[in-house]
């Protein structure tokens, strides 16, 4: 399993019980207004404590950080729960004003966790050289995709200015 043992995760409630927990807090605070969503864990999550995909509609908690805190499970889903209820509404969904109002409206004083992250940086690094301007930038994260220099194309991606890419 990982980062968390399986004695660890046996505190943990159940994804049954998570969607139970769901249905209530839907009820008891957004009105019963909330479109059903998956209720999972997730052992990839490691620095955030939730996340929200819309499509399919699910919500994945941090196993590894809820494992340790099981005490944040219900304020982490009631936070997902909150940028559902923004989305289902139309209004932005992201840690805006709408959302800050509602978070408090909820009970929630902060739209971050407190659990500790485990810092695991990587030293690896990459550099990106335009060719043209000689202009480099340093990254920690390999770009997925090609990537124009953006000073000598700034409309956009240009294949004539494609930065080249070597490890640092």
């Amino acid at each position: 399993m990982g980062i968390t043992s399986l004695a660890t995760c046996a505190a943990l409630p159940a994804e049954s019980d998570l969607q139970l927990l769901f249905a209530r807090l839907n009820a008891s605070n957004f009105g019963a207004e909330l479109p059903s969503y998956r209720i999972r864990y997730n052992a990839r999550l490691t620095s955030v404590a939730g996340r929200i995909i819309y499509r399919p509609a699910v919500i994945e908690l941090s196993l590894p950080l809820l494992a340790a805190h099981v005490g944040h499970v219900e304020s982490t889903l009631l936070h997902e729960m909150v940028h559902a209820w923004l989305h289902v509404r139309g209004l932005p969904s992201g840690h805006g004003t709408h959302f800050k109002r509602k978070m408090r409206e909820v009970g929630l004083t902060s739209i971050y966790h407190s659990m500790p992250v485990p810092r695991k940086r990587s030293r690896r690094r990459y550099v990106l050289a335009c060719p043209v301007c000689r202009v480099e930038f340093v990254r920690r994260r390999r770009p997925g995709v090609a990537v124009s220099c953006a000073r000598c194309a700034p409309a956009g991606y240009d294949r004539r200015f494609r930065m080249l890419l070597r490890e640092a």
